[in-house]
């Protein structure tokens, strides 16, 4: 049998009052606590001058799972000695929103002090959940602090978001993670207080691992400590100690690896296929192509599809960017997207993944031309601005006889017998002769046909 994993680390150690979990336990409770988010709490920024100074307006706290947009809340309402209340907007609706107003209205005349209402995944209050909210921010009843990890401006009404501040959270830096579970580490009454110690390699790659998320990277040591004391096998990650400056025994990398195989690496990626994050990917993903960058094309499509993205909607943008971004530089662009989707459809997935990355790389390595796109934008916008112009008289069909003798089709040049196969003939209205609306890019195959087109287009077709 194998040794003990954690046989050296006494379980009794262990902080107390562990019954709750370590992410919970570990929440900052003042502002000098608070990491991670310098950039809008940082010395002389506005919102800490609110904060300190017990001046702060309604707010949306807008930011990744995990940064501390809940925990910021709290902090505020303690430094502001307001009354805190909190509901989430999965559970509550429009009766739970009006008692809470009506508990503000009550604490206020009894207490003389405000209430902050934090309302959780506020994006997911619908328009007349928000509409019973909106006067009661709008005459002070309650101080509003919504936490949203979606863009407020695509969830919010613009009634209410024209009431609050949007102050927006960044992701944790791995920096900002190793320093809290360092703290967790080391506190004796909130925290594990000496009960584990982890090596500075295994602290990198939890703070790693946990993609910006405190609360990923503090349930994840929760886990390990609670690995530990209840032991684990050694087999799968070879030596689990080194010997720390206190001569305490380390968890290594691998033994923190081996304690999280089960539940760390099932972790979601943070993806929303309705999101930001959706929309913030595959921006990514396009732009990245279109400035020929096949590696970052690749690790865009892996992020998409290891998130779940549907691989057809991933097709049908490589299409789209087949025309729009490369063009007649490289016509077979076009054919390798088209390709790529009937594949998908065709094997389904895994194996669709190759396909699409082959449809990636080309594309990426292909010559870019815009001029399809651009000329057809050009067009349409020429439509909107002279309308249905007249069309020349000898381009016109003479489908009777009346027409013909009114003159359509008069003087029609067949292009085949013509030199070249080019009739020397004007196409478009008289009021746009000479217009171009096709500007060829020196760009792969395009080259040769801007050369063409110049050859082919006569002096009297141009302005």
């Amino acid at each position: 049998m194998a040794e003990d994993l954690f046989s050296s680390i006494e379980p009794q150690s262990r902080a107390p009052g562990t019954e709750a979990p370590l992410a919970h336990r570990m929440r900052p409770r003042i502002i000098d606590d608070f990491r991670g988010q310098e950039r809008v709490l940082g010395s002389g920024k506005p919102l800490r001058h609110w904060i300190e100074t017990d001046r702060v307006p309604s707010l949306v706290l807008w930011g990744p799972p995990g940064c501390g947009k809940t925990t910021l809340g709290r902090i505020i309402a303690e430094k502001t000695q307001a009354r805190f209340e909190s509901m989430s907007a999965v559970l509550s609706g429009v009766k739970d929103i009006k008692e809470a107003v009506e508990r503000a209205r009550q604490y206020k005349s009894m207490n003389g002090r405000r209430t902050i209402l934090f309302v959780d995944e506020i994006h997911r209050f619908n328009k007349s959940q928000q509409d019973a909210l909106l006067p009661h921010v709008e005459d002070g009843t309650v101080l509003l602090i919504g936490a949203t990890t979606e863009n407020p401006s695509f969830e919010i009404n613009s009634a209410l978001l024209s009431r609050v501040r949007v102050i927006r959270l960044e992701r944790l830096t791995t920096d900002a993670l190793e320093d809290v579970i360092r703290r967790a580490l080391a506190d004796p009454e909130r925290g594990l207080g000496g009960f584990l110690d982890l090596a500075p390699e295994a602290i990198e790659w939890l703070a790693d691992t946990a993609e910006g998320d405190a609360r990923r990277a503090l349930t994840a040591l929760d886990t390990v400590a609670l690995f530990a004391g209840h032991g684990g096998d050694t087999s799968a990650s070879g030596e689990p100690f080194t010997t720390g400056k206190n001569a305490r025994p380390q968890l290594t990398r691998d033994a923190v690896i081996a304690a999280l195989e089960s539940s760390l690496e099932r972790q979601p990626l943070p993806y929303d296929k309705s999101g930001e994050e959706h929309y913030n990917v595959t921006s990514a993903f396009i732009k990245s192509i279109r400035d020929s960058d096949p590696h970052a094309g690749l690790y865009y499509l892996a992020r998409m599809i290891e998130a779940g993205e549907d691989p057809i909607f991933i097709a049908r943008r490589l299409v789209i960017l087949a025309s729009e971004d490369v063009g007649n530089a490289d016509p077979r662009a076009l054919q390798v997207a088209i390709a790529a989707k009937e594949a998908v459809e065709f094997i389904g997935m895994p194996e669709g993944r190759i396909s699409l990355a082959q449809a990636v790389t080309y594309l990426a390595s292909a010559p870019k031309s815009n001029a399809s796109y651009a000329g057809i934008n050009a067009a349409i916008a020429e439509v909107h601005a002279s309308g249905a112009l007249p069309i020349p008289m000898h381009l016109r069909n003479a489908v009777t006889s009346l027409m013909k003798n009114e003159g359509y089709g008069k003087d029609y040049k067949y292009a085949h017998d013509q030199a070249d196969t080019r009739a020397k003939q004007s196409h478009l209205p008289a009021e746009l002769v000479g217009r171009r609306f096709y500007e060829p890019k020196d760009s792969g195959l395009e080259r040769q046909i801007k050369e063409r087109l110049d050859q082919l287009n006569p002096d009297f077709d141009r302005k």
